[in-house]
């Protein structure tokens, strides 16, 4: 039976307690996946700088992996499959007291360049877990990471963009983030996972659609 790598990566990471609980994890993803990602090239559309702080103001240009998109690539459809096994489910419900019940699988690609940055948010509402992986390649990616924030939008840490890591947390009223303008000299490919509730209502952008309640 192949290891699954994202329960491997999140039982090899302690949680990090302030400012909320995350965890950052390493090797997230098999190196098939992780590579199919990276070659994705899709349309130039989908890349962009400056949003207004918000992946609110680019929507209608994001780029979210959908059945037709999985049935088109074995890569992509592996990595819904992986997210959306029983196992990997009960594993978060269980480590990291997410409530996974009744939800659907989102993964959405985020390809931002330079001039992009992102006011401090929580992701709260529909949203029952995040996890943020970093695909960038380069010297300068490390430094790519998401800003942990306080309630006052103060960055006290930041999480390693280094190739393959992952950033996750559980979202509530403290789980502050964003991430503070800084040069990209590149492109920032991220992974974005997401479980939603039922009241999730952009049904086009779910990988899963069939599994929500």
């Amino acid at each position: 039976m192949e290891t699954n790598c994202v329960i491997a990566a999140l039982q090899a990471s302690p949680v990090i307690a302030w400012p909320y609980p995350h965890w950052q994890l390493h090797d997230v993803l098999p190196a098939p996946v992780a590579a199919a990602l990276v070659a994705w090239r899709p349309d130039a559309r989908f890349m962009g700088g400056d949003s207004g702080g918000q992946r609110a103001g680019r929507n209608g240009q994001r780029l979210f992996i959908t059945p037709a998109l999985r049935a088109a690539n074995p890569a992509l459809d592996h990595l819904a499959h992986l997210f959306d096994a029983p196992h990997t489910r009960a594993v978060f419900t269980t480590h990291c007291a997410a409530r996974l019940e009744n939800t659907a699988l989102r993964l959405e690609l985020c390809l931002d360049t330079n001039g992009f940055w992102l006011e401090p948010h929580t992701d709260i509402g529909a949203k029952r877990l995040t996890l943020l992986i970093a695909l960038s390649m380069g010297a300068q990616a490390a430094d790519w990471g998401t800003d942990i924030m306080t309630p006052e939008g103060t960055a006290v840490a930041r999480a390693s963009g280094a190739f393959n890591s992952g950033l996750l947390f559980i979202p509530s009223a403290r789980s502050w983030h964003g991430f503070v303008p800084r040069p990209l000299n590149g492109v920032r490919r991220t992974l974005i996972v997401n479980y939603v509730g039922p009241e999730w209502e952009a049904r086009d952008e779910l990988a899963m659609p069939t599994h929500a309640c």
